[in-house]
């Protein structure tokens, strides 16, 4: 896992020792991403900069090192990831009599060898990695940005200045000296509508995200075009519905555990101390279960602790890692300790981020980088195998919904929301024990405020829109329209003919890659942590987009395939509870020790300050917040906001 970053520098700025100081700027702001060896490679002539910061994994030799030459001297690349298959596709390249006289075994160099014998498309169509990539091509003079198919490793571009740049971090962008940013009105009311800025937007006017699967050609001169599909989940999506395998239960649950543990295995292989993120739940359980049938010795395992039960999933996770026999981890972070990493937060998340479970990844990460350099982790179960709650009801919901009268659903949800959160929780509470376990839920009062909100949904497609929206209604914005994307416009949803897969879809191609995905990542990284996602294996994903629906979905519980799988390795009743987010109590907080800090940055002079924000209504919700209404997740994404702009606007 690494940094990296460049430019192409307009004529006026080509001299050898300025271009080399602004790599080194660059690199050095990404730093963290890789602490170990650091470089900058400068071609004065046409302009180019590439830098680089290493975490060592493979071949932590100066083998190893970058920016890397390819052994024809055409290409140099930087490149920041694993390429799992490596080994492989250096066999390939051995047999075919394409191999150059190898200098190292790191994947970078069999990734260059392939690119001059296969070139850069079809080299990445056969390799199974996460990773984002820049290769200058000194015979054509032109410089490919590449990323892995769902966007497991981040990178930005655009023009600064009067050159163009990349890097994985904005933090790398805003090192140049000719750096001046504009925040964009449009990616700010998407970051405030879902928590998060998706591609291709950032946060910044004319600074991109390059999407997953794709690559960006730019000409020497810094001219580039619209990104290219290398790869589509689009076309694994729709394939795997027309080609769906007919097996039995049996069947489909050996071939799951056959394609993930092949990923599995091959994700284990390091030259560094290895473990994986532990929570307790199915996704994290079934990764350690497969590590650790394929280890000969304990798997290092991880977890983080809270003094509020209610989020407090460490003792599910040693009661697994004590079946598993693994060599397990915890910390147990009060209250305090989880507060005090808030402020870091925009340092970590250099973009506008409001996912709050950025908290306990952080500290988790943080504790694991103490023991080990790389870590495996549970993502992306939910989206490939239907773990979401509104995957399996959001369907049967709106049939219901769409029976009753637009009036008689709005009048439903005045009565629902009128209740406080906090009193439906006792209500429920109550009734626990007549409730059978699998229709329990955690934060029930939450749920049910939620579905209050998206009652007066018109349409299927309006009513995911609404799940997924945190801040609902009109925008507290002055008259700034939203960026458009990818949840807003079903025409350009997959051609999926099940609402349920058609979510599933979206979700693979906007929060996957643009929240869940950017959490761990930046976590990770400011840890100098290098995760792992066996999940996201190129195989993983076309067999889970085979298999029926009935097989991730059965009697109104997701992931059935998942769960078999895992009962295989762990007892039901270990792993058997509802559904519970990573997250920490932010609403309480918010309430009490957090109040002043946020009452700061909530005050009517600092809401105002940038012109872009509506105090108004803001203030009216921040008031309803201490009132003991439960909006902590819209609040939390101006709070974000607003913690970001004091940084970095």
């Amino acid at each position: 896992m690494c940094g990296i970053a460049g430019l192409i520098a307009a004529a006026s700025l080509r001299d050898t020792d300025a271009l080399r100081a602004c790599g080194r700027a660059m690199a050095e702001a990404i730093r963290h991403r890789g602490p170990d060896d650091g470089d900058v490679w400068v071609d004065a002539a046409t302009g180019v900069v590439l830098a680089h910061r290493r975490l060592s994994i493979l071949d932590l030799s100066p083998a190893g090192h970058q920016p890397m030459q390819s052994a024809c001297a055409r290409y140099v690349i930087v490149f920041n990831g694993e390429i799992y298959n490596w080994s492989e596709m250096r066999g390939e390249l051995e047999t075919a009599g394409r191999a150059p006289a190898w200098r190292g075994h790191s994947d970078t160099e069999v990734l260059l060898a392939g690119v001059a014998a296969w070139g850069l498309e079809a080299t990445l169509r056969r390799a199974r990695g996460m990773f984002a990539l820049a290769l200058w091509d000194r015979a054509e003079r032109s410089l490919i940005l590449a990323r892995d198919r769902i966007g497991e490793k981040p990178l930005y571009y655009g023009l600064v200045g009067d050159g163009f740049a990349f890097g994985s971090e904005l933090k790398a962008l805003r090192a140049l000296p000719a750096a001046r940013f504009d925040t964009d009105p449009g990616a700010l009311a998407l970051m405030l509508r879902y928590g998060y800025v998706p591609a291709p937007h950032s946060i910044y006017r004319g600074i991109f995200k390059l999407p997953p699967g794709t690559l960006l050609r730019v000409t020497a001169d810094g001219h580039f075009g619209a990104p290219e599909p290398w790869w589509r989940f689009e076309a694994v999506a729709q394939g795997g519905r027309t080609n769906r395998r007919v097996l039995s239960d049996g069947e489909a649950l050996d071939g799951l555990e056959a394609v993930l543990g092949a990923a599995i295995g091959e994700q284990m292989v390091a030259d560094v101390p290895l473990g994986a993120l532990l929570s307790g739940g199915l996704d994290s359980s079934t990764v350690v279960a497969l590590m650790q049938a394929r280890s000969t010795r304990p798997v290092r395992t991880f977890t983080i602790g809270f003094a509020e039960g209610d989020y407090d999933e460490a003792a599910h996770a040693k009661t697994v890692a004590r079946h598993l026999g693994t060599e397990h981890t915890e910390l147990h972070v009060d209250p305090a300790q989880a507060r005090d990493i808030i402020p870091r937060l925009s340092d970590i998340y250099d973009e506008p981020f409001a996912d709050s479970s950025q908290i306990p990844t952080a500290l988790v990460c943080a504790l694991t980088r103490q023991h080990v350099t790389v870590c495996l982790s549970g993502d992306a179960g939910d989206e490939l195998f239907a773990g979401y709650n509104r995957y399996f009801w959001a369907t049967s919901l709106w049939r219901r919904l769409g029976r009753v009268p637009p009036g008689l659903r709005r009048a439903l949800a005045g009565g629902l929301s009128a209740v406080p959160a906090g009193a439906w929780n006792g209500v429920f509470g109550a009734l626990s024990p007549l409730i059978p376990a699998r229709l329990r839920v955690n934060n029930p009062g939450d749920k049910l405020h939620k579905l209050a909100e998206v009652m007066s949904a018109p349409s299927p497609e309006a009513l995911y829109r609404a799940l997924v929206s945190q801040w609902r209604g009109a925008l507290p914005l002055r008259g700034i329209v939203e960026s458009p994307t990818l949840v807003a416009d079903p025409g350009r949803w997959p051609a999926l003919p099940g609402f349920a897969e058609r979510m599933m879809a979206v979700d693979t191609l906007t929060y996957l890659p643009d929240d869940i995905l950017v959490k761990v990542d930046r976590a990770a990284m400011a840890a100098s942590l290098e995760t792992r996602v066996p999940f996201l294996d190129a195989r993983v994903i076309d067999f889970a987009w085979r298999l029926p629906f009935r097989q991730k979905v059965r009697n109104g519980q997701g992931k059935w395939l998942l769960r078999q799988l895992l009962y295989r390795h762990v007892p039901r009743g270990l792993v058997e509870r509802p559904k519970q987010g990573f997250g920490v109590p932010i609403e309480h907080w918010l309430r009490g020790p957090l109040r002043d800090w946020a009452e700061d940055l909530l005050s009517p002079a600092a809401l105002a300050a940038d012109g872009l924000l509506d105090p108004a209504p803001i203030r009216a919700m921040w008031q309803r917040h201490l009132s003991g209404r439960n909006v902590q997740y819209a609040l939390w994404n101006v709070l974000m906001y607003q913690a970001w702009r004091k940084r970095w606007g």
